[in-house]
């Protein structure tokens, strides 16, 4: 690489505040390194973004569905971009910016590429007719998005590396397996439970029908009707314009049943998490793995999750959680109940949890692993 040359990394993403919760320490330690950091995504920018010094690229790009009109677009708006910063580094995350950006990037021969797979999403968390035809549509396009010369693919759990190895038959060599986007272990401190007679179940995510939230109500009636009282926690909002996501009247029906408080979008996670007993997820969503997870880990709260993937990969089975069939309402409100009736084991798991966390989700450790990795394939141009 030659030494008159800048270097540029360019972040594309779909979503400004994915980014901000999951890819910022890495672009700060990039600017710190001395690369000019560029992001690029379809949301507008947020107000206080000019703090990082990041050059900031809106583009237009679909989060919903597959419209090939829009696609192609966003395709030709990326391949334009990246001619015209001309990256040393693309780093892409999420599925269509990975899927269209490696298109773009190996025409505008950009020199190094890293593509992150945080999920694999519903195409193929999904087994049926239409998600096949969907796979056998995308099929070259992801096999020409993931055959740039110098690239590395991220993936967080072993299933989705497996998957995407086998049906493109990618080499081994190509690929990197890094414990999720991490968390920083000061901002979510390990605080001992406070005392309460009444246990707080949360559930933070997305309020997306395949996050499995539905289960997690009917846990909570289940719950009910067995004269266990608990207090169920819904963190999160619905995903406006997605089909699967759950309605505000549903959410109101629920809480009118007393089922469930729910809180809406908060930016408070580990306080209301230094609140709670038990921290769930009991996803069936082609998860990576689920930040929320590493997050309760770090606070040292007990994690009931589902045995699926991304998910089973966030906890040690028995030790920091426990782990229940997808979409089974009664084996979640089981664990709930084991976790609920024993206060030494759910806190015992708690501090196993934190132990997990620092071991391997402080976010300077993933942080370093993307550096290496950029550091690496520099030195192939």
């Amino acid at each position: 690489m030659s030494p008159q040359k800048p270097k540029k990394v360019v972040f594309v993403i779909n979503s400004i505040q994915f980014f901000l919760s999951h890819r910022l320490p890495i672009a700060v330690q990039l600017q710190k390194d001395g690369y000019e950091v560029h992001i690029i995504t379809p949301d507008k920018k947020p107000c206080d973004f000019d703090v990082h010094h990041f050059h900031y690229h809106k583009i237009i790009m679909s989060r919903k569905g597959m419209n090939p009109f829009i696609d192609l677009y966003t395709l030709l708006s990326l391949f334009i971009k990246f001619k015209k910063i001309n990256p040393t580094i693309v780093h892409l995350v999420t599925i269509k910016p990975y899927l269209y950006g490696g298109i773009a990037a190996r025409l505008a021969k950009v020199p190094v590429l890293v593509s992150a797979v945080a999920g694999l999403g519903i195409i193929f968390s999904k087994k049926n007719i239409k998600t096949q035809n969907i796979r056998s549509i995308l099929f070259p396009l992801y096999k020409f998005a993931f055959g740039h010369k110098n690239q590395t693919i991220i993936f967080q759990n072993k299933t989705d590396k497996k998957t995407l190895l086998d049906w493109l038959n990618l080499s081994e060599e190509k690929t990197s397996l890094i414990d999720g986007a991490g968390t920083d272990l000061d901002l979510y401190p390990f605080l001992p439970e406070l005392n309460s007679e009444i246990p707080i179940i949360a559930f933070a995510s997305r309020l997306l029908k395949d996050k499995g939230i539905e289960h997690f109500v009917e846990a909570s009636n289940i719950l009910k009707q067995r004269k266990i009282n608990a207090r169920f926690l819904l963190i999160g909002e619905p995903d406006l314009g997605n089909p699967n996501t759950i309605s505000e009247n549903q959410l109101k029906e629920w809480e009118k049943e007393k089922l469930v408080e729910v809180l809406g979008y908060r930016n408070d996670i580990p306080a209301l998490f230094s609140k709670a007993h038990i921290v769930s997820l009991p996803s069936f969503y082609g998860e990576g793995l689920p930040k929320v997870l590493i997050e309760a880990a770090a606070c040292g709260r007990a994690v009931v999750t589902t045995d699926w993937p991304g998910c089973r990969d966030a906890i040690i089975p028995n030790k920091t959680g426990l782990l229940v069939p997808i979409k089974d309402s009664t084996a979640l409100a089981d664990a709930f109940q084991t976790l609920i009736e024993n206060p030494t084991l759910r806190q015992s798991m708690g501090v196993a949890g934190r132990k997990l966390a620092e071991e391997k989700f402080d976010v300077k450790l993933v942080v370093k692993k993307h550096i290496e990795i950029y550091d690496t394939l520099l030195k192939n141009i």
